[in-house]
């Protein structure tokens, strides 16, 4: 069943070819366009966001063989056999982009007809759907199965979200993979009033919806960002804004909000500044990590785990409700967007080099 004007045969699309630098994403105006599957819908994309994920797997960055900080450049300790985030195989060519704001066009047999003509966006988490809570059955959308890099998907009917709200698609696919990393990230460290949250990466997709999330459980938030970033991250209205290296962490905590330490520790950065990160936790202090950008290898004293009673917890995969939840943030306006800049599909080479810049606050977005 189908909605609209015909679906054509083919379509544009950014193909990754292969692990390694730019040049294995290419642009093609003649790519096979999807057919749905059973229970499948079909997606006709508006708008897609970009992640860390995208250049993660385009370079082989999650591969254990690798052990620097995200570069974006083509890494020759990678190992093709665990190059995913999931730790398998990939397979090319693959369509990357998981933020994807659109709207169904075309139903497989027993897909929800209710969703024909909706608005939605995609739930990332690929899940079997008879055991939805088996993290080990999960996959990711644009990684073990082709995304919205393109003019058309086709996924899970159970993994398109409709949506009802005023905002833009470029400002729609702003979402899916930050705002609902961020949500697990707080969910798992179970974040509520009277907590303070250090956010490390603050100025970020995930970071920038940290602080928002964060807020919205009445916790506190101290953003730590490169100091020319601040005066935009200033309108999320955290509790402070420290210096993406302060120095003296504690002493910075001290000044801003009259005590040394915090009560959790949110981490998507990892790196050369972590031991600081977690000497800055209270007792019983909570520490969730969904990222390492500045490196994933970290010197910790466990010591400081054991005497301090700190919690550590790793976040990558959601409870099956958490996207429904912050569609719901979304459409109450309890979160807003940060869109920082749009390319179009064309242009996602030059859009994954402005992101990887990290001179932008909040997500980048590519348009059809």
């Amino acid at each position: 069943m189908t909605s609209g004007d015909p679906i054509p045969k083919t379509m544009r699309a950014v193909v990754l070819t292969g692990h390694g630098g730019l040049d294995k994403l290419v642009y093609r105006d003649d790519w096979p366009t999807p057919e749905t599957g059973p229970g499948e819908v079909l997606v006709k994309v508006h708008a897609c966001g970009l992640n860390n994920t995208d250049v993660n797997t385009r370079t082989g960055w999650y591969s254990k063989g690798v052990s620097g900080a995200t570069t974006g450049a083509a890494l020759e300790a990678a190992e093709d056999d665990d190059s995913t985030w999931g730790g398998s195989p990939i397979t090319f060519p693959r369509i990357q982009g998981g933020d994807v704001a659109g709207t169904v066009v075309a139903l497989g047999d027993g897909a929800d007809p209710a969703l024909l003509g909706r608005r939605v966006m995609i739930d990332t988490v690929l899940r079997d759907w008879g055991d939805p809570l088996n993290i080990a059955k999960c996959g990711y959308f644009g990684s073990e199965c082709n995304g919205g890099f393109a003019d058309y998907v086709a996924v899970d009917h159970r993994n398109a979200v409709p949506v009802d709200c005023d905002l833009s698609d470029a400002e729609l696919a702003t979402f899916a993979i930050s705002s609902s990393t961020a949500e697990n990230m707080l969910s798992r460290a179970n974040v509520a009033e009277g907590d303070t949250v250090l956010i490390a990466g603050a100025s970020g997709g995930v970071g920038s919806a940290l602080i928002q999330l964060a807020r919205r459980r009445g916790a506190e938030t101290i953003a730590m960002a490169s100091e020319s970033k601040h005066a935009q991250i200033e309108d999320l209205k955290p509790t402070a804004i420290l210096p993406r290296d302060p120095g003296d962490l504690g002493a910075a905590l001290k000044q801003a909000i009259g005590r040394d330490t915090v009560t959790v520790v949110a981490d998507i950065v990892g790196g050369p500044a972590f031991p600081r990160l977690i000497e800055a936790l209270a007792r019983g202090g909570r520490y969730t990590c969904s990222g390492a950008i500045a490196g994933p290898i970290v010197e910790l004293d466990l010591r400081t785990l054991y005497l301090h009673d700190l919690t550590f917890t790793g976040a990558t995969i959601p409870k099956p409700h958490v996207f429904r939840d912050l569609v719901g943030y979304i459409e109450r306006g309890e979160i807003r967007p940060l869109l920082a800049a749009t390319y179009p599909l064309r242009d996602l080479v030059k859009a994954q080099e402005a992101f990887i810049a990290k001179r932008h606050v909040g997500n980048i977005v590519v348009v059809m």
